[in-house]
């Protein structure tokens, strides 16, 4: 239940930080930093999805990048062959991640550990070859061109620093969802799975039905995210869609701190901007990335966030600093003997 105690500050950092991405859009000028910015609130939401399944409920999930081409193609298609608002195709991308949330869990009941990871990981790699072969509806190899980006009533959001205002508003939204969902008791039944689903079940709680909501709440924060990540593009490709993506969403989490929203939101903004900083090393960038997480999570188990809680912890305990100045307590020496009169 620790994580649960650390979530309680997630939302209160996620107003910090995506206040400040929303002043960043009337400063910076150029564009690369507003992508930039996009692109960590897709990857953000999908990771907040992610966060119920692998972080709250510990079940593996390595089929993100599926639903989050599913979400992706759904809201361009929908936008481009119907001309419906992308505002609107927001909606059948949530019917999809909807719809995928069940045929995913009710394959979790009968399977779990490794077979779970294995039988999510072929869903995305089916997604994608179905994308790759679908030339006729997803342009297959070449993929979709043109995306529109959001437009209602005449008023079409089109330069990058109003796109990404939006974005972090709307990330912004999800994070105060997600926690609301963390932090009710339904959240709490699904830590409780986690940790000793044999005791869930003998309080009388629907076990199978909780492991269902949750994958169906996981991909509908995941298919969101594709939705946006494909109208700020405004290209998609199924190669786009690799397993390099679902893996990056659980190293985001492993990074950051599995079931915390702070936690998420601090592993995406390492996983987006670490990528960037480390182009100066040529081609060796994404050796010197994979290595840099590799040693994250050898020195930091259990993430950067509940590291950091538990160091403040272990500042703020009187045994500490009695320990550190050798103070002695009242009645007592420093070792904890009675001193009797």
């Amino acid at each position: 239940m620790g994580n649960m105690r650390m979530s309680k500050k997630g939302y209160p950092i996620a107003i910090g930080v995506f206040s400040i991405a929303i002043l960043l859009t009337f400063v910076l000028k150029n564009d690369y930093y507003f992508v930039i910015l996009c692109q960590i609130a897709c990857y953000y939401i999908a990771a907040l999805g992610m966060n119920f399944i692998t972080g709250l409920t510990g079940q593996p999930n390595l089929g993100s990048a599926g639903i989050f081409a599913l979400g992706a193609y759904t809201s361009a298609l929908v936008s481009m062959k119907l001309g419906i608002s992308p505002f609107f195709a927001f909606i059948p991308s949530l019917g999809v991640g909807w719809l995928v949330g069940k045929l995913l869990g009710y394959p979790s009941l009968r399977v779990e550990g490794v077979y779970l990871a294995l039988t999510t990981m072929v869903f995305a790699e089916v997604i994608r070859i179905l994308l790759m072969n679908m030339t006729d509806l997803t342009g297959g190899a070449t993929g979709l061109t043109n995306i529109p980006r959001y437009h209602i009533l005449g008023i079409t959001v089109s330069k990058f620093n109003q796109i990404a205002m939006m974005y972090a508003v709307i990330a912004l939204f999800m994070s105060y969802l997600a926690y609301r969902i963390i932090r009710s008791r339904w959240g709490r039944s699904l830590v409780a799975i986690r940790d000793n689903v044999e005791a869930v079940g003998s309080c009388g709680i629907n076990v199978s039905k909780l492991k269902v909501t949750s994958f169906t709440v996981c991909c509908m924060f995941v298919a969101v995210g594709g939705a946006m990540y494909g109208h700020y593009a405004t290209y998609l490709n199924p190669t786009s869609f690799s397993q390099q993506l679902s893996s990056t969403l659980v190293v985001i989490l492993i990074i950051g701190g599995i079931g915390t929203v702070s936690g998420v939101l601090v592993g995406t903004v390492i996983a987006i901007l670490l990528p960037e900083l480390l182009r100066v090393v040529g081609t060796y960038y994404m050796l010197v990335y994979y290595t840099l997480f590799m040693l994250g999570i050898i020195l930091l188990p259990g993430g950067i966030v509940p590291t950091l809680m538990r160091s403040k912890n272990r500042l703020r305990s009187d045994d500490f600093i009695k320990m550190l100045f050798g103070w002695k307590q009242k009645g007592g020496d420093c070792n904890g003997k009675r001193n009797h009169p």
